[in-house]
């Protein structure tokens, strides 16, 4: 568990107390009503409010379960939830070693600009590194303007040349039920 306390001085001479305390520990099966909250959050930051179909039971299922498929840190400030990061383990097949995929980061407005989101970027950050990962990765709205900034003054690499692609619903289905020989176009997987 990490813990990030901010200072103040009472006086320009006084001694120093505590202000406020960021703590950042690992989520557990109690955490997963709030880990809905912050994902639906997101979403609406988004502007993306309906599409979130998550339920509890999916994320304690799918994150707590023998074999989970997620973890998440959780950002309290005071004792209250502030934030939180979502990540899971992938693998680089040119570096051949793993790497960690930043799923979601997200701070609460009212808690934004006290250090929670750098907080949390480092803490994944440093569990990437634990787990002998070669990179961190995540993706970002482009019209997201604070986070792309916030993102580049902390050294991230945006990688413009790869496109995003996702298949899901009905085109996802479609292609594990394919049974045809469709030819694939020229220079394709």
């Amino acid at each position: 568990m990490a813990q990030v306390t901010e200072w103040t001085d009472c006086s320009s001479a006084g001694p120093r107390i505590e202000r406020m305390t960021t703590k950042i520990r690992p989520a557990n099966p109690a955490d997963v009503p709030q880990i809905l909250r912050f994902i639906r959050a997101l979403a609406t930051y988004e502007r993306e409010p309906d599409a979130v179909t998550a339920t509890e039971e999916g994320l304690l299922r799918d994150g707590f379960g023998p074999n989970p498929f997620y973890s998440c840190l959780i950002a309290e400030k005071d004792g209250k939830p502030a934030g939180f990061a979502l990540y899971f383990f992938n693998y680089s097949t040119w570096l051949g070693r793993p790497g960690l995929y930043l799923e979601d980061i997200f701070v609460h407005p009212e808690f934004r600009g006290l250090g929670i989101g750098k907080a949390l970027l480092k803490k994944v950050a440093a569990i990437a590194l634990e787990q002998g990962c070669q990179r961190l990765q995540w993706e970002v709205l482009d019209w997201n303007t604070p986070a792309v900034d916030f993102y580049r003054a902390m050294g991230a690499e945006f990688l413009d040349a790869w496109r995003n692609v996702r298949m899901s619903g009905e085109a996802l289905q479609r292609l594990a039920a394919d049974d045809g020989d469709a030819s694939e176009p020229s220079g394709a997987a």
